[in-house]
Protein backbone atom coordinates (compact mmCIF):
# COMPACT_ATOMS: atom_id res chain seq x y z
CA UNK A 1 0.00 0.00 0.00
CA UNK A 2 1.31 3.39 -1.13
CA UNK A 3 1.81 6.25 1.32
CA UNK A 4 -1.24 8.74 -0.18
CA UNK A 5 -3.35 5.24 0.29
CA UNK A 6 -2.58 5.13 3.50
CA UNK A 7 -2.65 8.44 4.28
CA UNK A 8 -6.80 8.62 2.86
CA UNK A 9 -7.20 5.68 5.49
CA UNK A 10 -6.20 7.50 7.64
CA UNK A 11 -7.98 11.05 7.34
CA UNK A 12 -11.21 8.58 6.41
CA UNK A 13 -11.20 7.29 10.17
CA UNK A 14 -10.70 10.70 11.41
CA UNK A 15 -13.03 11.96 9.52
CA UNK A 16 -15.60 9.10 10.58
CA UNK A 17 -14.44 9.27 14.59
CA UNK A 18 -15.50 13.09 14.31
CA UNK A 19 -18.85 12.63 12.51
CA UNK A 20 -19.35 9.92 15.16
CA UNK A 21 -18.78 12.16 18.09
CA UNK A 22 -21.08 15.00 16.84
CA UNK A 23 -23.61 12.66 15.78
CA UNK A 24 -23.57 11.78 19.69
CA UNK A 25 -23.23 14.87 20.60
CA UNK A 26 -26.24 15.89 18.37
CA UNK A 27 -28.37 13.11 19.70
CA UNK A 28 -28.01 14.29 23.19
CA UNK A 29 -31.16 15.75 24.90
CA UNK A 30 -30.59 19.24 25.96
CA UNK A 31 -30.51 18.67 29.83
CA UNK A 32 -29.92 15.69 31.90
CA UNK A 33 -33.35 14.94 33.46
CA UNK A 34 -32.42 12.71 36.18
CA UNK A 35 -29.33 12.12 38.80
CA UNK A 36 -29.64 8.60 39.82
CA UNK A 37 -32.81 7.76 40.86
CA UNK A 38 -34.01 11.36 41.60
CA UNK A 39 -35.66 13.35 38.56
CA UNK A 40 -34.62 16.65 37.81
CA UNK A 41 -37.44 19.04 36.18
CA UNK A 42 -37.85 22.74 36.29
CA UNK A 43 -37.42 24.70 38.15
CA UNK A 44 -33.97 22.89 38.30
CA UNK A 45 -30.79 21.68 36.09
CA UNK A 46 -27.77 19.76 36.73
CA UNK A 47 -26.55 21.40 33.06
CA UNK A 48 -25.95 24.70 33.02
CA UNK A 49 -28.45 26.41 31.06
CA UNK A 50 -31.19 24.31 32.01
CA UNK A 51 -34.34 25.07 34.38
CA UNK A 52 -34.28 28.41 35.97
CA UNK A 53 -31.65 31.15 36.44
CA UNK A 54 -32.62 31.08 40.19
CA UNK A 55 -31.51 27.56 41.20
CA UNK A 56 -28.21 27.70 38.58
CA UNK A 57 -25.40 25.47 40.04
CA UNK A 58 -27.51 24.26 43.38
CA UNK A 59 -27.59 21.23 42.49
CA UNK A 60 -24.46 19.29 41.69
CA UNK A 61 -24.71 15.44 40.57
CA UNK A 62 -21.61 13.18 41.17
CA UNK A 63 -20.55 10.62 38.18
CA UNK A 64 -21.97 8.18 40.91
CA UNK A 65 -25.06 9.58 40.59
CA UNK A 66 -25.37 10.97 43.87
CA UNK A 67 -27.14 14.35 43.89
CA UNK A 68 -26.21 16.97 46.35
CA UNK A 69 -27.73 20.57 46.86
CA UNK A 70 -25.28 23.54 47.31
CA UNK A 71 -25.87 26.15 50.05
CA UNK A 72 -23.30 28.47 51.90
CA UNK A 73 -22.84 26.03 54.78
CA UNK A 74 -21.78 22.98 52.41
CA UNK A 75 -22.93 20.23 50.51
CA UNK A 76 -25.86 17.94 51.70
CA UNK A 77 -26.87 14.89 49.77
CA UNK A 78 -30.59 15.18 48.28
CA UNK A 79 -33.00 12.46 49.56
CA UNK A 80 -36.37 13.28 47.23
CA UNK A 81 -37.49 16.45 45.33
CA UNK A 82 -41.20 16.66 45.32
CA UNK A 83 -42.55 18.82 42.34
CA UNK A 84 -46.39 18.60 43.40
CA UNK A 85 -48.61 20.86 44.79
CA UNK A 86 -45.76 21.26 47.38
CA UNK A 87 -42.68 21.47 45.96
CA UNK A 88 -39.78 21.08 47.96
CA UNK A 89 -35.88 19.29 48.72
CA UNK A 90 -35.41 16.56 51.36
CA UNK A 91 -31.96 17.04 52.43
CA UNK A 92 -29.55 14.64 54.51
CA UNK A 93 -27.13 16.78 57.29
CA UNK A 94 -24.34 14.11 57.82
CA UNK A 95 -22.85 16.62 60.45
CA UNK A 96 -26.41 16.94 62.69
CA UNK A 97 -26.75 15.07 65.88
CA UNK A 98 -29.08 11.95 65.26
CA UNK A 99 -29.94 8.85 68.18
CA UNK A 100 -27.55 6.53 66.86
CA UNK A 101 -24.89 8.79 68.18
CA UNK A 102 -25.85 9.17 71.78
CA UNK A 103 -24.53 11.17 74.19
CA UNK A 104 -21.85 12.07 71.60
CA UNK A 105 -23.25 15.76 70.81
CA UNK A 106 -20.52 16.33 68.20
CA UNK A 107 -19.86 19.96 66.81
CA UNK A 108 -21.73 20.62 63.54
CA UNK A 109 -22.11 23.93 61.66
CA UNK A 110 -25.85 25.84 61.43
CA UNK A 111 -27.10 25.10 58.02
CA UNK A 112 -27.82 27.84 55.98
CA UNK A 113 -29.67 28.82 52.69
CA UNK A 114 -28.85 31.58 50.26
CA UNK A 115 -31.97 33.61 50.53
CA UNK A 116 -31.51 35.08 46.69
CA UNK A 117 -32.37 31.39 45.35
CA UNK A 118 -35.94 31.25 46.23
CA UNK A 119 -35.31 28.46 48.80
CA UNK A 120 -36.49 28.55 52.54
CA UNK A 121 -36.89 26.49 55.19
CA UNK A 122 -39.77 24.65 55.48
CA UNK A 123 -42.09 25.39 58.76
CA UNK A 124 -42.50 21.61 59.28
CA UNK A 125 -39.15 21.10 60.26
CA UNK A 126 -38.24 21.45 64.01
CA UNK A 127 -34.70 21.94 65.48
CA UNK A 128 -33.74 20.12 68.60
CA UNK A 129 -30.74 21.73 70.56
CA UNK A 130 -28.68 19.88 72.89
CA UNK A 131 -26.35 20.83 76.04
CA UNK A 132 -27.25 24.58 75.97
CA UNK A 133 -25.95 27.02 77.70
CA UNK A 134 -28.70 28.04 80.61
CA UNK A 135 -27.35 31.59 81.09
CA UNK A 136 -27.35 31.98 77.67
CA UNK A 137 -30.19 30.73 76.17
CA UNK A 138 -33.79 30.75 77.74
CA UNK A 139 -34.83 26.64 78.27
CA UNK A 140 -37.85 26.10 79.61
CA UNK A 141 -41.45 24.70 79.05
CA UNK A 142 -43.01 26.66 76.23
CA UNK A 143 -46.31 26.51 77.03
CA UNK A 144 -45.62 27.49 80.85
CA UNK A 145 -42.89 30.01 79.91
CA UNK A 146 -45.40 31.49 77.01
CA UNK A 147 -48.02 31.63 80.03
CA UNK A 148 -45.59 34.30 81.73
CA UNK A 149 -44.10 36.11 79.17
CA UNK A 150 -46.20 35.95 76.19
CA UNK A 151 -44.24 38.66 74.57
CA UNK A 152 -40.75 36.52 74.69
CA UNK A 153 -42.15 33.16 73.93
CA UNK A 154 -40.81 32.89 70.61
CA UNK A 155 -37.43 33.32 71.78
CA UNK A 156 -37.32 30.18 74.11
CA UNK A 157 -36.50 26.88 73.91
CA UNK A 158 -39.17 24.58 74.25
CA UNK A 159 -37.54 21.93 77.21
CA UNK A 160 -41.12 19.73 76.82
CA UNK A 161 -41.15 19.04 73.73
CA UNK A 162 -42.52 16.07 72.00
CA UNK A 163 -39.78 15.17 69.73
CA UNK A 164 -37.27 15.69 72.74
CA UNK A 165 -39.61 12.70 74.47
CA UNK A 166 -39.91 10.99 71.66
CA UNK A 167 -36.64 11.57 69.59
CA UNK A 168 -36.72 9.10 66.31
CA UNK A 169 -35.55 5.91 66.15
CA UNK A 170 -34.33 6.40 70.09
CA UNK A 171 -37.78 5.35 71.36
CA UNK A 172 -39.79 6.99 74.52
CA UNK A 173 -37.37 5.85 77.03
CA UNK A 174 -34.11 6.83 75.70
CA UNK A 175 -35.80 10.11 74.82
CA UNK A 176 -37.52 10.79 78.06
CA UNK A 177 -33.72 9.97 79.77
CA UNK A 178 -32.54 12.64 77.43
CA UNK A 179 -35.39 15.61 77.64
CA UNK A 180 -33.14 17.09 80.34
CA UNK A 181 -30.75 18.25 77.67
CA UNK A 182 -33.04 18.59 74.92
CA UNK A 183 -35.05 21.62 74.09
CA UNK A 184 -37.05 22.18 70.97
CA UNK A 185 -36.54 25.73 68.97
CA UNK A 186 -37.47 26.66 65.68
CA UNK A 187 -35.37 29.45 64.03
CA UNK A 188 -37.39 32.86 62.41
CA UNK A 189 -33.73 32.87 60.01
CA UNK A 190 -30.87 31.39 59.90
CA UNK A 191 -28.47 33.50 61.78
CA UNK A 192 -31.38 32.75 65.05
CA UNK A 193 -30.20 28.91 64.22
CA UNK A 194 -26.47 30.04 64.03
CA UNK A 195 -26.68 32.56 67.30
CA UNK A 196 -28.87 29.47 68.86
CA UNK A 197 -26.02 27.14 67.78
CA UNK A 198 -23.15 29.06 68.88
CA UNK A 199 -24.24 28.32 73.04
CA UNK A 200 -25.15 24.47 72.71
CA UNK A 201 -22.98 21.59 72.59
CA UNK A 202 -25.02 20.24 69.39
CA UNK A 203 -28.13 20.50 67.29
CA UNK A 204 -30.53 18.46 64.97
CA UNK A 205 -32.98 18.92 62.32
CA UNK A 206 -36.67 16.81 62.45
CA UNK A 207 -39.12 17.30 59.70
CA UNK A 208 -42.72 15.57 59.87
CA UNK A 209 -43.41 13.08 56.84
CA UNK A 210 -46.58 12.89 55.41
CA UNK A 211 -47.69 8.70 55.19
CA UNK A 212 -50.78 9.87 53.35
CA UNK A 213 -52.26 7.51 56.45
CA UNK A 214 -55.93 9.28 58.24
CA UNK A 215 -54.93 11.37 61.41
CA UNK A 216 -53.13 11.04 64.05
CA UNK A 217 -50.95 8.71 61.85
CA UNK A 218 -50.51 10.87 59.01
CA UNK A 219 -47.52 12.14 59.60
CA UNK A 220 -44.08 10.56 61.21
CA UNK A 221 -40.75 12.66 62.73
CA UNK A 222 -37.52 11.83 60.82
CA UNK A 223 -34.34 13.24 60.68
CA UNK A 224 -33.05 15.64 57.62
CA UNK A 225 -33.78 19.37 56.60
CA UNK A 226 -37.10 19.81 54.46
CA UNK A 227 -36.49 22.75 51.98
CA UNK A 228 -39.18 24.46 50.08
CA UNK A 229 -38.45 26.17 47.14
CA UNK A 230 -40.99 27.96 44.38
CA UNK A 231 -41.33 27.17 40.88
CA UNK A 232 -41.27 30.39 38.71
CA UNK A 233 -43.49 29.78 35.47
CA UNK A 234 -43.95 32.30 33.09
CA UNK A 235 -45.55 32.26 29.98
CA UNK A 236 -42.97 31.72 27.49
CA UNK A 237 -42.10 28.57 29.29
CA UNK A 238 -45.56 27.04 29.77
CA UNK A 239 -45.72 27.55 25.71
CA UNK A 240 -42.04 25.58 25.40
CA UNK A 241 -43.20 22.99 27.49
CA UNK A 242 -46.88 22.34 25.36
CA UNK A 243 -46.07 19.07 23.80
CA UNK A 244 -48.29 20.88 20.85
CA UNK A 245 -45.58 23.79 20.47
CA UNK A 246 -42.85 20.82 19.97
CA UNK A 247 -42.45 19.91 23.99
CA UNK A 248 -39.43 22.16 24.36
CA UNK A 249 -37.45 22.40 28.34
CA UNK A 250 -37.22 25.87 29.97
CA UNK A 251 -33.63 27.45 30.35
CA UNK A 252 -31.69 30.44 30.18
CA UNK A 253 -28.74 31.48 27.91
CA UNK A 254 -25.62 31.12 30.75
CA UNK A 255 -24.11 34.38 29.75
CA UNK A 256 -27.18 36.81 29.69
CA UNK A 257 -29.69 34.52 31.64
CA UNK A 258 -32.69 35.55 29.63
CA UNK A 259 -35.31 32.83 28.60
CA UNK A 260 -34.55 30.15 26.03
CA UNK A 261 -36.62 27.23 24.83
CA UNK A 262 -33.97 24.05 24.43
CA UNK A 263 -35.10 22.01 21.57
CA UNK A 264 -33.31 19.21 20.48
CA UNK A 265 -32.38 20.82 17.18
CA UNK A 266 -31.44 23.98 18.69
CA UNK A 267 -32.43 26.50 20.79
CA UNK A 268 -35.11 29.63 20.69
CA UNK A 269 -36.53 32.55 22.69
CA UNK A 270 -40.27 31.77 21.84
CA UNK A 271 -41.24 27.68 21.18
CA UNK A 272 -39.82 24.60 19.41
CA UNK A 273 -41.89 24.92 16.51
CA UNK A 274 -41.98 28.36 15.80
CA UNK A 275 -41.81 28.67 12.52
CA UNK A 276 -41.38 32.24 12.67
CA UNK A 277 -37.74 33.76 9.85
CA UNK A 278 -37.23 36.05 12.67
CA UNK A 279 -36.59 33.58 15.28
CA UNK A 280 -32.44 33.21 16.06
CA UNK A 281 -32.09 29.48 16.46
CA UNK A 282 -28.41 28.78 17.65
CA UNK A 283 -27.40 24.92 17.91
CA UNK A 284 -26.03 23.86 20.70
CA UNK A 285 -25.79 26.37 23.26
CA UNK A 286 -26.04 24.46 26.92
CA UNK A 287 -23.61 24.22 28.58
CA UNK A 288 -21.24 24.19 25.91
CA UNK A 289 -21.79 20.78 24.99
CA UNK A 290 -22.79 20.57 21.50
CA UNK A 291 -21.27 24.10 20.66
CA UNK A 292 -17.34 22.75 21.28
CA UNK A 293 -18.10 19.68 19.78
CA UNK A 294 -19.10 21.11 16.78
CA UNK A 295 -16.00 23.27 17.15
CA UNK A 296 -14.04 20.23 17.73
CA UNK A 297 -15.24 18.53 15.02
CA UNK A 298 -14.54 21.88 12.36
CA UNK A 299 -10.64 22.20 13.96
CA UNK A 300 -10.72 17.75 13.29
CA UNK A 301 -11.58 18.25 9.84
CA UNK A 302 -9.35 20.86 8.98
CA UNK A 303 -6.13 19.29 10.78
CA UNK A 304 -7.32 16.12 8.96
CA UNK A 305 -6.85 17.63 5.61
CA UNK A 306 -3.28 19.40 6.55
CA UNK A 307 -2.32 16.12 7.88
CA UNK A 308 -2.87 14.71 4.50
CA UNK A 309 -1.20 17.77 2.76
CA UNK A 310 1.66 17.35 4.90
CA UNK A 311 2.08 13.47 4.41
CA UNK A 312 1.91 13.94 0.54
CA UNK A 313 4.61 16.17 0.96
CA UNK A 314 6.92 14.08 2.51
CA UNK A 315 8.99 10.86 1.32
CA UNK A 316 6.50 7.20 0.80
CA UNK A 317 6.69 5.61 3.99
CA UNK A 318 5.23 1.75 4.58
CA UNK A 319 1.63 1.81 5.93
CA UNK A 320 1.43 0.70 9.24
CA UNK A 321 4.74 0.89 10.16
CA UNK A 322 5.90 3.39 12.88
CA UNK A 323 9.36 4.92 12.00
CA UNK A 324 10.79 8.75 13.88
CA UNK A 325 9.32 10.16 10.28
CA UNK A 326 5.94 9.08 10.27
CA UNK A 327 5.21 8.66 13.90
CA UNK A 328 1.55 10.53 15.10
CA UNK A 329 2.71 11.66 18.60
Amino acid sequence: MDSPTCSLSLLTLIILTIISTLSASFARTPCRTSCGKIPINYPFGIDDGCGSPYYRHLLVCSESGNLDLRTPSGRYPVRTINYGTDPHILIIDPFMWNCHDGDNFRSTRAFSLDASTHLSLSPQNEYLFFNCSGTDVIIEPKPVFCERFPERCDSSCDSSSYLCRHLPECGSVVGAMMSGSCCSYYPKATESLRLLLSHCASYTSVYWRNTGETQPYDQVPEYGVRVDFDVPVTTRCLQCQDMTKGGGTCGFDIHSQDFLCLCGKGNVTTYCDDQSGSEHRRVGVIAGTVSAASAAGVLGIGAGIWYLRKVRATAPVTCGVQSNENRLF
